[in-house]
C-alpha cells in the first residue's frame, strides 16, 4: 500500500530531472523533496539538497542519508548511476528505488548485450556485428559494398553521442578508426556495433514497469543532430515534441506485443526482473518496427517534452513501478493534455565537442511568464565571481543549457510558442534548432 506522505529523493541534475521534480512536487501525497545536485538553480528551487556527498562508491553516504531523513523513495533519472548499481546499494524494504538494477541496466549499458538478447528472443531489430578488433571491423566493412550505409555504435554508455551514422564504407572506416584506435569515446567504445541502417521515421516510446505489468506513455520524436534539417553533430538531444502522429493504436499494439512485453520476457529468462522505465528507440521500417536501441530512464529532452502534457499524479506511479510486480496496477491510469508540446534545447556555442562555459545568461523570467511556457534548467549555474556576471546570475555550465517547452493546442502552435519564449533567453553564441516538430 502506498504511503500517504512519501519522501522523495531525485538523483541527477540535468533538464530531465528538473521536470520531474517539478512534476513530482505537484504531488498531492509529496511530504520532503530532496536533490543530490543543487548546484543546478532550477533544482535547487524545487527540493532541498542532500547533506552528504553523492556517490555510487560511496553509496552507503546516501544509504544513511535516506534512513535518516526517512526516505520512501529514491527517483534515479540518469543512466550513469543505474548501470553502476545505484539501484542494487540503496534498495531496502523502506526505501524504494525507481530505476532498473544493475544487471536490468545493461539494457543501455551494454548495447552488445542488449543486441545479443534481443537477437535471441527474436525482438526485431537491425542485423549487426561485434568488434573488438579495429583490423577485424575495418575487414567486414570492406567486405560490404562500398556504397553501402552502415550504423556504428559504441556498446557502452556515451552520453547520447556514441552513434554514427554512415553513408558508405569510407566513413564507417573512419568511424571504426574514431572508437577503436583514437578512442575519441574512451571505454565506452571497447566494443563496437556495426549495424546495417535501417529506413524510416525514428520514434520514442516509454513504459512504466513493475516487473509484470506495463503502462505505456505517450509516444514523442527527438531530434538530434545539432544543426536543422538533420545536419551536423549527432549530439544528447536538441529538442523533442509529443505526441507523435506517426503513431496509431494498432502500431502501440503492435510495438507493446512485438517489443515490450517479449523483452521484459527475455530479461525474466535470464533472472532479471525489470522496474522503472523501459525507452524503446523504435524505428517504423516498412517491415514493420524495429528497435534501434534501449535506455533504461527517462530521455533527455524527451522527458521536458512529455511530462508537461501528463495529467495526475506521476508520484504513485513512480512508487509503484519501485514496489514491485502488482503495484503499478493500484496507480491511477495516466491522462494526457490532449495540447501538443514542443521542447527546444538551448545549447552553448561549441557543443558538442567543446562548449563554452561560464557565459551569462539573461532573460529566463521573461520567458517563464508567458503562458503554457516552462523552462528547465540543464546547464546553469549561479556566478560565482564579478568577472563572470553580477552576483546570483546565471552562467552557463554545460553542453545543452536549457530546455524550452510550450503547449499548444497545434504542433506547429506550440513550436512557435516555444520558438518565441527562446527568444527571449540571451547568452552568447546560443545556438538552438527552429526546426523542431517541423518534421515527423
Amino acid at each position: 500500500m502506498i504511503p500517504d506522505r512519501l519522501n522523495v529523493l531525485l538523483v541527477g541534475g540535468g533538464g530531465r530531472e528538473h521536470a520531474l521534480a517539478w512534476k513530482i512536487r505537484q504531488s498531492k501525497r509529496l511530504g520532503r523533496l530532496f536533490t543530490t545536485h543543487p548546484e543546478n538553480p532550477g533544482l535547487a528551487a524545487l527540493a532541498r539538497p542532500i547533506d552528504a556527498h553523492f556517490s555510487v562508491r560511496e553509496a552507503y553516504r546516501t544509504r544513511q542519508f535516506c534512513i535518516r531523513e526517512k526516505i520512501n523513495l529514491v527517483v534515479v533519472g540518469p543512466e550513469e548511476p543505474l548501470a553502476q548499481g545505484i539501484t542494487d546499494a540503496l534498495a531496502d524494504p523502506d526505501v524504494l528505488v525507481f530505476g532498473p538494477s544493475k544487471a536490468a541496466a545493461m539494457l543501455e549499458a551494454d548495447k552488445a548485450w542488449a543486441k545479443r538478447l534481443m537477437r535471441s528472443s527474436l525482438i526485431p531489430t537491425a542485423e549487426a556485428r561485434f568488434f573488438k578488433d579495429a583490423r577485424e571491423a575495418a575487414e567486414y566493412v570492406r567486405s560490404r559494398e562500398e556504397a553501402e550505409s552502415h550504423v556504428v555504435k559504441a556498446a557502452g554508455l556515451a552520453k547520447g553521442k556514441g552513434v554514427i551514422v554512415c553513408k558508405n564504407g569510407p566513413e564507417a572506416l573512419d568511424a571504426i578508426e574514431r572508437m577503436l584506435i583514437k578512442r575519441e569515446f574512451g571505454e565506452a567504445a571497447d566494443e563496437v556495433i556495426i549495424e546495417e541502417r535501417l529506413q524510416g521515421p525514428e520514434v520514442s516510446v516509454f513504459a512504466l514497469t513493475d516487473g509484470r505489468d506495463l503502462v505505456i506513455l505517450d509516444a514523442c520524436q527527438d531530434h538530434k543532430r545539432l544543426r536543422e534539417h538533420d545536419e551536423g553533430p549527432n549530439t544528447g538531444g536538441m529538442g523533442a515534441f509529443s505526441p507523435t502522429p506517426l503513431l496509431n493504436a494498432r502500431l502501440m499494439g503492435e510495438i507493446q506485443a512485438k517489443i515490450l512485453v517479449p523483452t521484459l520476457d527475455a530479461l525474466r529468462r535470464e533472472g532479471i526482473e525489470y522496474r522503472g522505465l523501459l525507452y524503446a528507440g523504435i524505428m517504423l521500417t516498412p517491415g514493420g518496427p524495429k528497435v534501434l536501441e534501449f535506455n533504461v530512464r527517462f530521455g533527455d529532452p524527451e522527458c521536458q517534452a512529455i511530462v508537461p502534457r501528463m495529467q495526475g499524479d506521476l508520484l504513485p506511479l513512480l512508487w509503484g513501478c519501485a514496489a514491485g510486480p502488482g503495484a503499478l496496477a493500484s496507480a491511477d491510469d495516466v491522462e494526457w493534455d490532449a495540447r501538443h508540446s514542443c521542447c527546444i534545447v538551448l545549447a552553448s556555442p561549441g557543443y558538442p565537442e567543446n562548449p563554452r562555459l561560464g557565459l551569462p545568461i539573461t532573460g529566463i523570467a521573461e520567458a517563464e511568464k508567458m503562458p503554457d511556457v516552462q523552462v528547465f534548467h540543464a546547464g546553469t549555474r549561479a556566478a560565482d565571481s564579478r568577472k563572470e556576471a553580477e552576483p546570483g546570475a546565471l552562467v552557463t555550465s554545460g553542453g545543452r543549457v536549457l530546455s524550452v517547452v510550450a503547449l499548444g493546442d497545434t504542433l506547429r502552435q506550440a513550436r512557435e510558442k516555444a520558438l518565441a519564449a527562446a527568444d527571449l533567453i540571451h547568452f552568447e553564441g546560443k545556438q538552438l534548432r527552429r526546426d523542431i516538430g517541423g518534421r515527423s
